[in-house]
Parts: C-alpha cells; structure tokens; sequence
C-alpha cells in the first residue's frame, strides 16, 4: 500500500508513462480492431467461392468460405489457413493505418486467390466472435478465446474442408502465420493425414519468449539503432524529438510519447519524472531507460495478469515450438520475412535447425530480405503490413504443387 495520496499519484503517473510507450507495441504485436471498412473486391478472381457457416464446441459458429478453381478435374488438393493473433477475420484483414499506403490489405486473400486459381481448394474462416473486417461480434468470446479453443476451431475447419466434394482428402495442407503457425504444427502432429505444413512467420520459443522479445528487448533496440543519433549510449531530449517526426516508423512516435511530455510553461519537451529528475539532462539507455521497461514488462507479464488472460495464460503453458516440431511427420515449409520485427528471424532458423537434428526428411526454409511480418517490403524499423509480394505466392505454390511433396505416399 502506498502511504499518501501524492505517492499514489506519482505511481499511477509512471505507470501510464511506461505503459504509453508500450501499448502501440502491443498493438503491433496482437493486432485489434479497427473502424470497419466495407469489403473490396480488389482481386482478380479467377476462382468459385462457396461461403459456409463452421460449427463450433459451445453452440458457436463462425463463417467461412471455401474458393475452389473454376475449371479443371477434381478433386483439388485442400489448404486450410490459420491467421495471427487478435481479432482477426477470414481474409487477414489490416486497415490503411498499418499497411503504409490508402488501402487496406488482405493477405489471405491474396493466398486463397492465388491458390484457387492455380488448382487448389482452399478454406479459411473468421476467428471465433469476429466478423469481416475484425468486427467484434462478441466480446466475451473474443476475451475468453485460448490455444485450445483456436485449436478446436481450426479442427473443425479442418473437418469441413475434407467434408467438401471437391477436395481430395488424401492431399491436404495446413497454412499457418504468426498465432497460426503455433496451432498448425500441433495439430498435424496428432494427424498424420495432413501431408504438408507451411508455416509463416513462425514462432520457435514460447509465446513468453516472443513478448518479452517485443516489449524489452525490441523497444531497447530501437533506443539503441534509432534513437541514440551519436550512437554515445545517452539519449537527448532532441534525439527524441528527432523521432517524433520521422516518416514511417511506426515505433517512433510512440516510444517518444513515452519517455517525454511537454512542458506548457517552457514550451520544450522534458523527460518525465520517472525516467529523469533532471527534465532535459541527457539519459543512459541502459541505466535510465532499460531498468524502467524491464519493470514494467515484468509488471505486464507477472503471474497474477497472465493468469487473468484466457489468452495468455493457455499459450504460456504450451512447450516451444521446437520441442514437437520434430513429431510432425508432414512436409514443412517455413517461410519468414528477414526484416521482421514481431517473430525475428532467428526463429525461423531455430525451428529449421530442430528439423535437422531431427532428421526431418522434407523440410524447406526460405529467408526473404527486405520483407516484414506481413511479406511486404520493410525497411530497418519501418514496418508496413503491406500486401504480400508476389515472389512469395509463386515459392508457396511451386512448394506445394511439386511432386516431391508426394514422397511419403510414394514411399508407401
């Protein structure tokens, strides 16, 4: 308990500062909601689709579509997509606000299009209480969502998509990104009738490893890269400011907001009072500003708010993505953006190590630079969720259609 009302003020104030300049963090790392946007039909469609309600556990149901080709003998081999955290529809929709241009993108579209255009069946469906767009169509499913419910989920998309006609279930592949690419390994390790696995930026580490990644070491980095002009260690109240107004970078204005406030009687900036008392003296990332973020990092990942989190708590107890990645007797494609700074790249490289070790008889990494989370082109911290390029849908269907996929039937 704090001992008088000035003291509490004062706590209360750190914490809304430190938390400033972490919630657009946060927010980059699970997406949220935006302002609903009407759908564009912005693809060339060379494909059928088939809309189709997804009974789920619970007396839920959530919408999906199904995109088959337009011609051709079927059936068609059958991908299923799983998308990246938050409150996420069907076609991985991300508002004009993050994509770096005036419109929005959706990258599973783009895959179902290109795909389904290319011979393949593909499903993907909303999340559980999200409509287009990420509409909350209930909030209380949404704060209540886990691994195990998104899991249950993606197994009942699953059953829908060999339940279609067209779709040869002797040749169905798993599509994961981000959150997805968490869930997609576990199921196909306990169903050996998934041939092929493709996982997109995907975690290696446990969902604590990537969050702490994000929040301590990621906002330290930029401090360090960015920020910290001179490259001395010691921040300036005009290396700050210097960030504030630089095009792009989406990290910047944020982590300025956090460590500064104006000061109405001089008209400067100043640092606040629980980063410096001395209110424009230069400041030591590693003495001033790390031990402040690792405070509240622990503060945001303590025991007591991860177990008041569905969300957070189920994916804190899963093992690492390493540790089963080797059970998954399915081929395995894992494709990762070298300028990513949600999943680095390093956890692309670790899962592909693992797979060595293990042996693993079919398994392919591609490394593209220059591209970020959402496969659109990046630059150092400038972080666009762009469209994806089209030199990723050409390595995805050229992975997916090549005969080499068919080893284990063939073997059999």
């Amino acid at each position: 308990m704090l001992s008088c009302n000035s003291s509490r003020l004062e706590f209360e104030e750190r914490i809304k500062v430190i938390s400033a300049s972490l919630s657009l963090i946060f927010i980059l790392i699970v997406l949220h909601s935006f302002p609903v946007a009407q759908a564009q039909d912005y693809l060339a469609q060379d494909y059928q689709a088939r809309m189709l309600v997804i009974e789920l556990e619970d007396s839920l149901a959530t919408d999906a579509q199904l995109t088959l080709p337009k011609s051709g003998p079927g059936p068609f081999p059958g991908v299923l997509l799983l998308q990246g955290s938050g409150t996420i529809d069907m076609n991985e929709y991300l508002p004009p606000e993050v994509t770096g241009s005036d419109e929005p993108s959706r990258p599973f579209l783009q895959i179902a299009d290109y795909l389904s255009s290319r011979g393949f069946a593909v499903l993907r469906f909303n999340k559980r209480g999200v409509g287009l767009n990420g509409t909350i169509l209930n909030a209380s499913i949404v704060a209540n969502s886990t691994y195990h419910s998104y899991k249950s989920d993606a197994e009942k998309a699953l059953q829908l998509l060999r339940a279609q006609p067209e779709v040869d279930q002797s040749d169905i592949t798993l599509l994961g990104h981000s959150e997805g690419a968490i869930i997609a390994p576990r199921i196909a390790r306990q169903d050996e009738g998934i041939g092929k696995l493709v996982l997109l930026s995907a975690p290696a580490g446990n969902l604590r490893d990537i969050l702490q990644f994000q929040l301590f070491t990621r906002p330290l980095l930029y401090a360090e890269e960015v920020m910290d002009g001179d490259h001395d260690g010691f921040l300036s109240i005009a290396e700050v400011e210097a960030t504030m107004n630089k095009p792009g970078e989406s990290l910047a204005p944020l982590q300025a907001a956090g460590l500064v406030k104006w000061n109405n009687s001089t008209e400067e900036y100043q640092w606040h009072s629980a980063i410096s008392a001395d209110p424009r003296s230069n400041i030591s990332i590693k003495a001033n500003i790390e031990p402040l973020i690792r405070k509240q990092v622990q503060q945001l990942l303590s025991p007591e708010v991860v177990q008041a989190s569905p969300w957070l708590s189920s994916y804190f107890a899963l093992n690492n993505s390493t540790d089963i990645i080797e059970d998954v007797s399915a081929s395995i494609l894992i494709l990762q953006g070298e300028n990513d700074t949600q999943i680095p790249v390093r956890e692309a490289r670790l899962l592909d190590e693992r797979l060595k070790e293990a042996d693993h008889p079919d398994h392919t990494l591609i490394i593209y630079p220059g591209l970020g989370h959402s496969f659109y082109p990046s630059k150092g911290w400038i972080q666009p969720l762009g469209p994806m390029e089209e030199i990723v849908l050409q390595d995805m269907y050229a992975w997916l259609s090549s005969p080499k996929r068919n080893m284990r039937e063939e073997a059999g």
